[in-house]
């Protein structure tokens, strides 16, 4: 059966894995042949109608789920890859409203999903074929590898709370920055005040201890200072995705950056 979009907000997806698990799973368990489960790939070329905006078309496999975007929205439901083909169902998706040409990045994606495309997987490679299309992609960490931890500039883009990811003017302008070097040594800036310390790096857990300059700024940008520095308190979880880290400290606060 064909898959249909529900134009649902991002909360909502937060509940759909309760519907997937009555939903098929993943390719057939008894076949030692690769497999996309567990990857996440990224379009490098479409041959056919191409993707409005540019894309690129992400798609993220899990055991029975998919997620994917075209550069506008984000969907996410249950998948099966048994036979070679993709078939997805009960998809839900962001209700973000795009500008300009990605305005047709979702009716390209619904497209693609509902065509029940064919995969070939070739180690780092991996290719869906529809009747009018024909995509191909590589493994997210061939394209974009993981950036260090040590030794990159950071940018704070969100700030974590243990009810949602916040962006806003106030971070973009005051553009919050850390570096953790190869010493373990911090340096890094609040978006008002400068910051130094220490970062102790082990494994996934890294626990920072900051100090910061005295300087008093706006109330809006003081709310940013204070967030980051409640993030940067203690022990934290780092997840590092391409050039995306991500750090959630036991406190419940957490940063989201990107290499600069």
């Amino acid at each position: 059966m064909a898959a249909h979009f529900a134009r649902l907000g991002p909360a909502v997806l937060l509940a759909l894995s309760a519907v997937a698990a009555c939903s098929s799973g993943g390719p057939d368990k008894s076949s030692d042949e690769p497999s996309p489960i567990g990857r996440t790939f990224l379009s490098t070329g479409v041959e056919g109608t191409p993707i409005p905006g540019g894309g690129p078309l992400t798609v993220t496999f899990t055991d029975g789920r998919v997620s994917a975007d075209a550069g506008c929205n984000k969907y996410t439901g249950a998948v099966s890859l048994d036979d070679h083909t993709v078939r997805v169902s009960g998809l839900a998706g962001t209700l973000m409203a795009c500008g300009g040409d990605r305005q047709g990045a979702d009716e390209w994606l619904s497209g693609l999903l509902n065509s029940d495309p064919s995969w070939r997987l070739d180690d780092a490679k991996l290719t869906l074929h529809s009747d009018n299309r024909t995509v191909t992609m590589i493994d997210k960490k061939v394209a974009r590898p993981d950036k260090p931890v040590q030794g990159t500039p950071w940018l704070v883009t969100a700030l974590i709370t243990p009810d949602a990811q916040i962006r806003s003017q106030t971070i973009d302008e005051t553009k919050p920055a850390l570096t953790i070097a190869a010493d373990s040594g911090v340096s890094g800036w609040t978006g008002c005040n400068r910051m130094t310390g220490s970062a102790h790096v082990s494994g996934s857990e890294i626990t920072f201890r900051i100090a910061t300059t005295k300087i008093l700024c706006s109330p809006e940008v003081m709310e940013v200072e204070q967030a980051v520095l409640k993030a940067l308190d203690g022990k934290t979880t780092a997840t590092v995705d391409a050039d995306t880290l991500t750090l959630r400290n036991e406190n419940g606060s957490g940063l989201t950056l990107h290499a600069q």
